[in-house]
């Protein structure tokens, strides 16, 4: 879900500064919680690892979840969002590979690349 956030903030020029997460639980309850993020972003990964806080913090219990959103919140336009100067190796090829893998969706689709899947062959 994280990466769908990505998806529909970056086509449009946005960033979050924040993501918010909604669950509904099989007896009727709800739960939501909001948070900032560290800086404005519309990146895969800097999205994801809030949404695992965000989702730690809700202390799941197995079966009991019957429906859950999350949604970008404060948003802004990127052009008015400071880039910070990364020494990371690692995020900025992440970030190079984000944005050709836009490029793709753009041109052959939005199903044309996705994550890539590790499947165990049984014997």
């Amino acid at each position: 879900m994280s990466r769908s956030v990505g998806l529909l903030l970056r086509p449009c020029g946005q960033v979050a500064r924040g993501l918010g997460l909604a669950l509904k639980f099989a007896g009727g309850t709800s739960w939501e919680r909001s948070r900032r993020l560290p800086e404005a972003s519309a990146h895969d990964d800097d999205l994801r690892s809030m949404a695992y806080r965000l989702i730690d913090a809700a202390d799941l219990q197995p079966g009991r979840l019957s429906g859950l959103v999350l949604r970008g919140e404060d948003l802004v336009g990127a052009d008015q969002v400071a880039q910070q100067i990364s020494l990371d190796r690692v995020r900025e090829d992440r970030l190079v590979a984000e944005e050709v893998s836009d490029r793709i969706r753009a041109r052959f689709g939005p199903g044309a690349i996705g994550p890539a899947v590790t499947r165990l062959r049984v014997s």
